[in-house]
């Protein structure tokens, strides 16, 4: 009986290690403002927090180094071209730490799409 029950916990604990694991490496979809203020610092902040894409001197997503923005899409906020744009992000993510791991693909939406979405009101104040 006792080894029965060990079993049935050690199966129930390799199952919730598998589902995790699986969990981890899913790519997501997530939309929202790009923030770009200056060299090697970015981040999406979305309808659940901001996500760390770059930081200088620290964490770098791979796969992150992609011009998706035009003229109509990008807000020029500090000097070199850095700024903020509305954007949709395919990536791999931590969700304990909120860094993103992997961007697969993105692309740039109209500003308009993130100022309307009221679940990224919350927001406003940094991308006016």
């Amino acid at each position: 009986m006792k080894i029965a029950f060990l079993f049935l916990i050690m199966f129930a604990s390799i199952h919730f290690a598998l589902a995790q694991v699986k969990e981890s490496n899913r790519f997501e979809k997530r939309c929202g403002w790009y923030d770009n203020p200056t060299p090697s610092n970015s981040s999406l902040y979305d309808k659940d927090g901001e996500w760390l894409v770059s930081a200088q001197g620290g964490h770098h997503a791979k796969g992150g180094d992609q011009t998706i923005f035009s003229a109509r899409t990008w807000v020029v906020t500090n000097s070199g071209g850095y700024g903020y744009g509305c954007a949709c992000f395919r990536m791999l993510v931590d969700r304990e730490t909120k860094y993103v791991l992997l961007i697969k693909s993105a692309y740039a939406r109209p500003l308009a799409a993130c100022k309307q979405d009221s679940a990224l009101q919350k927001w406003s104040s940094l991308f006016p």
